[in-house]
């Protein structure tokens, strides 16, 4: 990853408390992992049947039938526990999730958030993302502020099928960390070396900024 995608991954990690139970999505979600100590008290759950994941392990020292919902290569920790899909589910269902962290092709200024298909391009299905975003407790994006083709990814109003609506608490983006509230976007933290006037440039709605200074990250 570069090195603005690995600061906002760190950064991410830091918004996980202890005792929290979290899930953590495809993607940029599941190096979060490898930012928490491995001491640190958390639960994290992964929709394809672990509660109780330990770090990443390279391909030659892993266990390859342990993968997360991604098909990383993960190992546990003790008092990890495996169960089918319908206990997965019911977990998340039941709104036992403090926290989910997703990747994202847009987000609205209410919230909204679509992060499984674009129309003309294959798409393996929706998974467990819509329950995900639907049910936690609390979602969080982890996304690039800017598409590849420099289009803002946090939009006035999605333009592609919603995930879910109104579902999404924060972004942190490679240029930021924003909040979603009930005026819309609203800037809490900048990257080393981004402005305020940049981050703005490539938001496609309006952008709530703070008096006074900004913490960097």
């Amino acid at each position: 990853m570069s090195d603005a995608k690995q600061r906002l991954v760190a950064r991410a990690a830091r918004d996980i408390a202890p005792g929290m139970v979290v899930n953590l999505g495809i993607g940029l979600p599941q190096r979060v992992v490898g930012h928490l100590a491995s001491d640190f008290p958390v639960c994290l759950h992964t929709e394809n049947g672990l509660s109780g994941i330990g770090p990443v392990l390279p391909y030659d020292q892993a266990d390859r039938n342990l993968i997360d919902a991604g098909g990383a290569y993960i190992s546990t920790i003790s008092g990890s526990g495996f169960f089918d899909s319908a206990v997965s589910f019911a977990l998340v269902r039941s709104g036992r999730l403090d926290l989910t962290m997703l990747g994202a092709f847009e987000v609205s200024q209410h919230g909204d958030l679509a992060n499984w298909k674009i129309p003309g391009r294959f798409s393996p299905g929706a998974g467990g993302g819509i329950e995900l975003a639907q049910k936690a407790r609390r979602v969080a994006v982890l996304t690039t502020h800017v598409d590849r083709k420099g289009n803002p990814k946090l939009k006035a109003e999605c333009s592609l099928p919603l995930t879910a609506a109104g579902c999404v608490s924060r972004v942190f983006t490679d240029m930021a960390v924003i909040d979603i509230t009930a005026g819309g976007f609203a800037l809490r933290e900048l990257a080393q070396g981004i402005g305020v006037d940049e981050v703005a440039a490539v938001t496609g709605a309006p952008l709530a900024i703070p008096d006074g200074d900004i913490p960097t990250f």
